[in-house]
């Protein structure tokens, strides 16, 4: 599988779709907004850019749920799944785009989100233990591919009792496909980034924004739901609802989109950190130099 990851107003989209077109893939979406119809504008989804020489690119996971509902990671990682499989069946090698970190990550390490109890027999056999001898009962049960299972006492002691419960359950192993993911970020300079997310922003607002958040809420939407998919719908919410004025609600989501964008690169750097290999390329390129770079890297030039 490819993942196209990278912070907010990168260009991942189309670039994720000229990738597409250029390899016959398909696009599943990796952002934990875009599953919702009618948020569009909000959300970022700019549906043109899935179109590549007039050719329309499959995406996946998109406009999936009804606005005012709340998508977990759970149902996330099983509604992946099976769009995977089916691809995989296909012949088709998947592009996973998105921004969310945490929803790529349930995919790469196949989180276990069934909730485990705590086994008291267990911790108090264990509680001797070195974190030495927690990793090597750890290996006992699964390979060890990073180390953030094991990089204190608890974290090593928790990740054994989770794989001694699906060992006493194994009705309850979701036995998902190993991935074997490469990694393409798409990013660019801290300067360049934050221009390109005020610019964006203004445009939205222009192109209709808060009159896609008005109309969410005359289809009786709450705004206290609107308000919980944060940033667009937070601070848009809040000023129709008469708590901002619009220079505030300006201002206010300029700068949320600017914190959050760095909030994806620290997640990214973590990812690496862990051992993720992505290979990054700079927004500012021409989109013929982005892709013969995207090819290369995956053995494709």
């Amino acid at each position: 599988m490819i993942v196209v990851l990278g912070p907010t107003a990168t260009g991942k989209t189309s670039f994720a779709a000229h990738l597409a077109n250029a390899i016959n893939s398909e696009i599943i979406s990796a952002d934990s907004r875009q599953v919702y119809r009618h948020m569009n504008l909000g959300t970022g989804k700019d549906y043109s850019d899935y179109i590549v020489n007039g050719k329309i690119i499959p995406c996946h996971l998109i406009d999936i749920r009804e606005p005012g509902t709340k998508y977990n990671i759970f149902e996330y990682q099983n509604d992946f799944f099976q769009v995977y499989k089916n691809l995989i069946n296909k012949g088709i090698t998947p592009i996973l785009c998105g921004g969310t970190g945490l929803y790529i990550e349930s995919i790469v390490k196949q989180y276990k989100l069934i909730a485990v109890p705590v086994n008291e027999k267990l911790r108090a056999k264990l509680s001797d233990k070195t974190l030495e001898e927690l990793e090597q009962i750890l290996s006992n049960y699964k390979i060890l591919h990073n180390r953030t299972d094991t990089d204190t006492l608890k974290r090593a002691l928790r990740a054994i009792e989770i794989e001694e419960y699906y060992k006493s359950h194994p009705d309850l192993s979701q036995n998902f496909p190993e991935i074997k993911p490469v990694y393409i970020g798409i990013s660019t300079d801290r300067e360049t980034r934050r221009q390109n997310i005020t610019e964006r922003l203004h445009k939205r607002i222009a192109n209709g924004m808060i009159e896609e958040v008005k109309f969410l809420l005359q289809k009786n939407i709450s705004p206290d739901d609107l308000i919980y998919y944060g940033l667009e719908y937070k601070y848009i919410t809040l000023h129709l609802v008469g708590k901002l004025s619009y220079e505030e609600m300006v201002k206010k989501l300029n700068a949320a989109i600017h914190q959050f964008a760095k909030r994806q690169m620290t997640w990214f750097r973590k990812m690496e950190r862990e051992d993720c290999n992505i290979h990054w390329i700079d927004t500012r390129e021409k989109m013929e130099i982005k892709l013969a770079t995207a090819l290369s890297i995956l053995g494709r030039a």
